[in-house]
């Protein structure tokens, strides 16, 4: 990833740090890629499975739920209530696979645009930031 990505998805997760716990898990590209599409996106789901295992499954896809700020506060604190691990998953170029769709337990659009997966990680940083800080009647948020 660019500096920058690093840079602001570094900043953001520094701040979750106090209260929450976030771990980065960067899964290798398949190296079907470039001869079988099919192959190379079951592959990658099978070992985003694997690694999520029993977590609480956020896959985010273009086709699923918009969330307002309020929205994903709200579901965060439950989410904290029910103790169980989040495990947000951003496919590779081709999307998530049927499989994870299936199995998730929250489909989260981003945006109805299309971002660089640099973009996405940084973005989904910020949100859960900005989220959390509502929760904690931080000024970050400001309505």
């Amino acid at each position: 990833m660019p500096e920058w990505v690093a840079t602001a998805y570094d900043e953001y997760t520094r701040r979750l740090k106090s209260s929450l716990r976030v771990e980065l898990d960067e899964l290798p590209q398949s190296k079907n890629t470039g001869k079988d599409k099919a192959r190379a996106k079951a592959d990658e789901e099978k070992r985003l499975l694997e690694r999520a295992g029993d977590d609480y499954l956020v896959a985010l896809d273009e086709h699923g739920k918009s969330l307002t700020t309020l929205d994903l506060a709200k579901w965060l604190s439950q989410r904290q209530q029910d103790g169980r691990n989040l495990c947000f998953l951003i496919g590779g170029p081709d999307g998530l696979g049927p499989e994870i769709l299936k199995k998730a337990h929250l489909r989260w659009s981003l945006s109805g645009l299309t971002f660089p997966h640099a973009m996405v990680r940084v973005i989904l940083a910020e949100a859960l930031y900005r989220a959390h800080s509502v929760l904690h009647n931080h000024p970050y948020h400001r309505e």
